[in-house]
């Protein structure tokens, strides 16, 4: 019967692992659809980045309570995976606790202990989470762009979370009490789950607590592979990504734009008049598109902050545009430029080659209303705690109105034509400048 029981674990193990590495490769490709961009530089200093902001959460308590539950979810999160890992030798070897068997017991027990509470703290996190989310509404968390799937995600990630963390605290009172019992079977140290339900199981028969032990265990481990492949379907997609995207985050000012290559060359062209324009030094393919239309025209560092977003609305509650009525998210841009580009991927994988649908990102997700609506101050960049920059997406996106569709505010048209002809953005001419000095 144990040999049936490692066999129906490793089953489970490989099927779910081996999903779960699939879907990883289609985001990847996903991601690497976008255009190419040089982000090898500076390698200590992005190392640094990713201990500050990734492992140290180091933009998280500017928020202190969300800041605070978010930490001790993702530290029981990391500490937890300890049990996880016996979890799977027991799987393979067909053992119970077989590093309580093998370590110290006055380590194993510090060990088991710090999980145990730790796995009671994420219960308490969750749940405050939950009731942030659908009681007390907060605003960020309850606004129109997370209508529908992304609301329901957050809930059941929420939920799937609570489920496990219990699993775990039942498990590890099952064994405390068997071991109060005199069963050699069970060891570990389990403070909190003992006390919760030292009352409901002392009542329990041997064979009973057998039986929620080694349920809760399959429980806990069914769980743990379902998550995963849920990651994919998921913003909880961060726990992963949030590494990568801060190492390649950009270490540029913020405020700083970037320049069109071709663009650039032009212009040093244009005020270099000696320079052959058809010479090999100044020939340069010309590109097929100014800006950005669609997905596949963003870098692949833009799609990795697309599919790195945790949709906490940071970086929406600190829009000044947002906040005074626009219509610009700039979550909903992150959102809208993930599920472009999915749609982009099961197109790929139904045709096996991209088959041009009609859409693109600009007009059938992003309105040119939004893109607008921006002041460009770089408050959501400021504001999101894994480095995302949403800013660089809506640039480039006006990039391609201004410069493809001539299709700006009249505002601006007004701006750039006395430019063109008056070396200045008023609508006088040069000769008039000082005028103002004669008052």
């Amino acid at each position: 019967m144990d040999y049936v029981q490692n066999i129906i674990f490793l089953l489970l193990a490989f099927v779910g692992i081996g999903l779960f590495i699939r879907n990883i490769l289609k985001i990847k490709r996903n991601i690497l659809l976008g255009k190419s961009e040089n982000r090898s530089d500076h390698i200590a200093q992005r190392w640094l980045l990713v201990l500050r902001i990734a492992i140290g959460q180091g933009k998280m308590m500017i928020r202190p309570i969300s800041g605070l539950l978010h930490i001790i979810v993702y530290s029981g999160f990391i500490i937890i995976n300890i049990e996880l890992i016996e979890i799977f030798a027991d799987g393979i070897l067909g053992t119970h606790r077989y590093f309580g068997k093998i370590l110290p017991a006055s380590f194993y027990n510090f060990v088991t202990g710090t999980v145990d509470i730790l796995s009671f703290l994420v219960l308490i996190a969750v749940t405050i989470f939950f009731i942030r989310r659908n009681i007390t509404k907060v605003s960020r968390l309850n606004s129109k762009d997370l209508l529908g799937w992304p609301h329901m995600d957050g809930n059941l990630i929420l939920a799937i979370e609570f489920l496990m963390m219990l699993s775990l605290l039942i498990m590890n009172a099952s064994d405390s009490t068997l071991q109060r019992m005199g069963i050699e079977y069970s060891c570990g140290f389990f403070p909190i789950s003992t006390y919760i339900f030292e009352q409901l199981f002392s009542s329990f028969s041997k064979e009973s607590l057998f039986i929620w032990q080694k349920s809760t265990w399959w429980f806990h481990y069914i769980g743990v592979l379902f998550f995963l492949n849920y990651l994919y379907f998921s913003k909880h997609l961060h726990i992963i990504l949030a590494f990568p995207n801060t190492y390649f985050a950009s270490l540029h000012k913020k405020g700083q734009l970037n320049n069109l290559e071709s663009v650039s060359k032009e212009v040093k062209l244009l005020i270099a008049p000696n320079t052959d324009p058809y010479s090999a030094e100044a020939d340069d393919t010309i590109p097929e598109k100014f800006g950005v239309s669609d997905a596949t025209d963003l870098s692949w560092v833009q799609l990795l902050n697309a599919y790195t977003c945790t949709e906490c609305g940071r970086c929406t509650s600190n829009c000044p545009a947002n906040l005074t009525g626009k219509k610009l998210s700039p979550r909903k841009i992150m959102m809208d430029v993930r599920d472009r580009i999915d749609e982009i991927g099961r197109n790929i994988d139904k045709n096996g080659h991209f088959l041009e649908d009609g859409k693109q990102l600009l007009g059938d997700y992003i309105s040119t209303e939004e893109l607008w609506a921006c002041t460009t101050c770089n408050a959501c960049v400021e504001a999101c705690p894994l480095l995302i920059d949403p800013l660089s997406i809506i640039i480039d996106m006006r990039r391609y109105l201004v410069m493809e569709k001539t299709d700006a505010p009249n505002e601006l048209n007004i701006m750039m034509n006395n430019i063109e002809n008056n070396n200045a953005p008023w609508q006088f001419s040069q000769s008039d400048r000082a005028n103002w000095t004669k008052e």
